[in-house]
């Protein structure tokens, strides 16, 4: 009952972070989703140039640690280039932007890839351009494939979000912390309630997600396949 009463008055002071925690992670979804289809199209371009362009930001950000682009970009960036972020979320979300999108590219380029060469063919032959195939044959087609990986990414942004209580934005983890440092606080009772929040949102992200690929199957008139807990289990689809 203790516990109980201790939790209860605890969660009013997670309010505040709580929305900036969803806040990073819905602009970082949304940014890293745009920069996915940039770098997935550029990536299997057949133009060599624009492949390499794209390929190099892929490796890069793939290959460098998310923590240490958070740092260049939240106060490295501003005194080589001279300028300020004047709200510090703005750092976070493009370096989380940036590290996923660059992940998520690679989700695009197999998925497009994936759609069969006759469909390539039949639009080609009826005269659409590149971007009217695009738009109206091969994305449909590869977007519900894209979904579910996208789903396990989605799930570890959410969680990575947590790192940008590093560059001082006061989330959910920065919260604990502080909460729990104070005299006659427990820390890691703190760091339970943040625990149970973050897969509370996991779970919500991840059900949200399945009835999106679910909605993306029926758009193009596949049947919608049981699909398993991305928030617990990782990516894949069950036939």
């Amino acid at each position: 009952m203790d516990l109980l009463f201790r939790t209860i008055e605890a969660l009013p002071t997670y309010l505040e972070p709580l929305g900036v925690t969803l806040l990073v992670t819905v602009l970082s979804l949304f940014g890293s989703l745009i920069l996915a289809f940039v770098l997935g199209l550029a990536t299997g371009s057949r133009f060599l140039s624009v492949r390499f362009v794209g390929r190099t930001i892929v490796e890069f950000f793939r290959g460098t640690s998310l923590v240490v682009q958070l740092f260049w970009i939240a106060f490295a960036m501003p005194v080589l280039l001279g300028f300020s972020f004047d709200w510090l979320i703005l750092s976070g979300v493009l370096a989380l932007s940036l590290n996923f999108g660059a992940y998520a590219s690679e989700v695009v380029r197999g998925a497009i890839a994936a759609v069969p060469s006759g469909q390539y063919e039949a639009s080609t032959a009826i005269n659409l351009s590149y971007w009217q195939r695009m738009r109206l044959v091969i994305i449909p087609q590869a977007w519900p494939e894209m979904i579910p990986p996208m789903s396990t990414q989605a799930v570890h942004l959410l969680k990575s979000t947590s790192l940008v209580s590093m560059i001082g934005i006061v989330d959910l983890t920065a919260r604990a912390n502080t909460v729990g440092a104070r005299p006659g606080q427990d820390l890691l009772f703190q760091y339970g309630i943040i625990l149970v929040i973050y897969f509370i949102l996991a779970w919500l992200l991840a059900a949200g997600m399945r009835q999106l690929e679910h909605r993306a199957k029926r758009n193009i008139g596949r049947a919608p396949v049981a699909t398993k807990n991305t928030a617990t289990a990782g990516a894949g689809v069950v036939n």
